[in-house]
């Protein structure tokens, strides 16, 4: 959504610090990521992103550049980690580690006009402001976990931070802060917003299902207010 759009100032932010990492060192330094990618690319292979997996490095230009191989490299480009935080996504099939024509600085031009956080959400609304607009994209977690993710999204966000994120959505539409907000297609979720954002179904593809008979079209909720 910010790089559609392209505000002339943004706040960005998530609760997951190596996203936040890798973002903040596009921003700070295109040149020195660029060249550690092109290493990975170099170098890439199945025993080299197991290596790499279970590898933390301290410096941040060294975590971001390992953030992105792995996204890239990985099952479907998931994003997902055990309960000690550890990356644990199997090796996939694309070798593409650097895209053609790419340019980390051009990127951080853009990147350049906005602050990004590592923060929760709820921190990062409250300080919208009126005519403020305010994109949310939350884990899909539904009422009862009845969303397949179970094992994961209990840990990351539960049902109780969807109702925590609900609340913290009305507060800024009283305001009369614009909010458009992407979120499961499901009865709880729709109920949950009922009376305060309107709703349209919108439809994508869905490739993360294990087997590839099970992947296709799939629903998401788009819910919004003053927009």
């Amino acid at each position: 959504m910010f790089f559609h759009l392209r505000p002339n100032s943004a706040i960005l932010s998530d609760v997951n610090d190596e996203i936040i990492c890798l973002y903040n060192t596009i921003k700070s330094n295109p040149i020195e990521l660029e060249i550690l990618m092109k290493t990975h690319q170099r170098k890439h292979s199945e025993n080299y992103y197991y290596t790499m997996r279970s590898k933390l490095p301290l410096s941040p230009i060294e975590r971001a550049a390992r953030t992105l191989y792995l996204n890239r490299t990985c099952w479907n480009g998931l994003y997902r980690v055990n309960l000690k935080g550890e990356f644990n996504v199997p090796i996939g099939t694309k070798t593409t580690v650097m895209f053609e024509n790419e340019s980390f600085i051009n990127i951080s031009s853009i990147l350049s006009r906005a602050e990004i956080k590592c923060a929760d959400f709820e921190e990062v609304i409250g300080e919208a402001k009126k005519d403020d607009f305010v994109f949310l994209d939350p884990p899909y977690t539904v009422q009862h976990n009845y969303n397949g993710f179970i094992k994961y999204n209990e840990k990351i966000f539960s049902w109780e931070d969807q109702i925590r994120l609900r609340n913290a959505v009305e507060k800024i539409v009283r305001k009369g802060v614009s909010v458009v907000l992407t979120n499961a297609d499901h009865a709880s979720i729709r109920n949950l917003y009922k009376g305060l954002c309107r709703y349209k179904k919108v439809n994508r593809s869905s490739v993360l299902a294990g087997k590839a008979d099970r992947r296709g079209e799939t629903s998401e909720a788009l819910l919004y207010a003053n927009v």
